[in-house]
């Protein structure tokens, strides 16, 4: 069942399971998300995690992949769905989206051989930690450029086993983040500036997701950029490159616009999205320092967010 305000039980509908629901107070719009906000998720769904079959998280479109990546890595050993969903037209609307997509979160929320954090939306069923919400209008909004759908609605409810993560052998853990970290962001483009770049690292960020160029490139010519990215990984900042591309992979190696990355101390993120990057950056600087560090876990799929090499 999926989970919800404590005590009050309710199916309202003829295709809802009984289900519980909570109400967040304040709510708020989805563009006011803050980390802190991932910690009261995983705490309600560690609480309750022995009394449900599965959980449903409503969330507003802006920021869903975000929260879909940081459930996913905050979750560890998940042995049942968690679904996160939401709509382009509100429930009060009509005609809507919202009802379709609850109905679908629901159903896939009851599935016992689903193992992991998705997203539901259009029909479609997504890795969380591969969505990306790819339009800004339309109601197929959300996509997975580069991952598989794991499943679909056509006229019945279908999905991929052998795309899906397999259940742990592990006991469940939650996980909570340092929602006081700094994270920084930065898409390269013609013309930034370089000295705009040198400040925001010289305020000592825990982590930076770097957007490149292709596979993963930067302008090589520009020893500027070059020595403060350098300068920021010898403070201890970890640096991720991921593809600005909405589709494809960083290849470092492949280019010397790349391998200078690479020099200047930045970690391959692959085929990560940019809301799974930079969830990923916040998970594993919050996590006790251990024999492999955030440099050596960058690189490796925890939770099926990027393509094993």
């Amino acid at each position: 069942m999926p989970a919800g305000r404590i005590g009050t039980h309710r199916r309202p509908h003829a295709e809802l399971p009984r289900y519980t629901l909570k109400e967040y107070a304040p709510l708020i719009d989805s563009s006011n998300l803050h980390p802190s906000h991932w910690n009261a998720m995983v705490e309600d769904i560690a609480a309750n995690y022995a009394d449900y079959d599965g959980f449903v998280v409503i969330h507003g479109s802006d920021t869903l992949a975000y929260t879909a990546s940081a459930l996913s890595f905050m979750l560890e050993n998940l042995a049942k769905p968690v679904i996160v969903t939401g709509s382009m037209v509100p429930l009060c609307e009509h005609p809507n989206d919202a009802e379709q997509n609850l109905l679908d979160a629901f159903h896939w929320a009851c599935e016992s051989n689903l193992h992991e954090v998705c997203v539901a939306f259009n029909r479609l069923l997504l890795r969380g930690n591969r969505s990306r919400k790819l339009w800004g209008a339309e109601m197929g909004a959300f996509g997975s450029p580069n991952y598989p759908i794991l499943g679909r609605v056509q006229g019945h409810h279908e999905f991929n086993p052998a795309l899906c993560l397999p259940r742990p052998g592990a006991p469940f853990r939650m996980h909570r983040i340092n929602a006081e970290l700094t994270v920084a962001g930065l898409k390269l483009y013609p013309g930034f500036s370089v000295r705009l770049i040198e400040r925001m690292l010289a305020d000592g960020p825990a982590g930076l997701v770097l957007e490149s160029y292709g596979a993963g490139n930067a302008p090589d010519a520009d020893a500027a950029l070059l020595a403060a990215l350098r300068q920021a990984s010898e403070r201890g900042t970890v640096l991720v490159n991921i593809t600005q591309c909405m589709s494809g992979k960083v290849a470092m190696e492949s280019y010397a616009a790349g391998s200078a990355l690479a020099r200047a101390g930045l970690v391959s993120g692959w085929d990560m999205t940019p809301e799974a990057a930079l969830a990923k950056l916040y998970f594993l600087l919050s996590l006790k320092p251990g024999v492999l560090g955030p440099e050596d876990l960058l690189p490796v799929s925890l939770r099926g967010e990027l393509t094993a090499v």
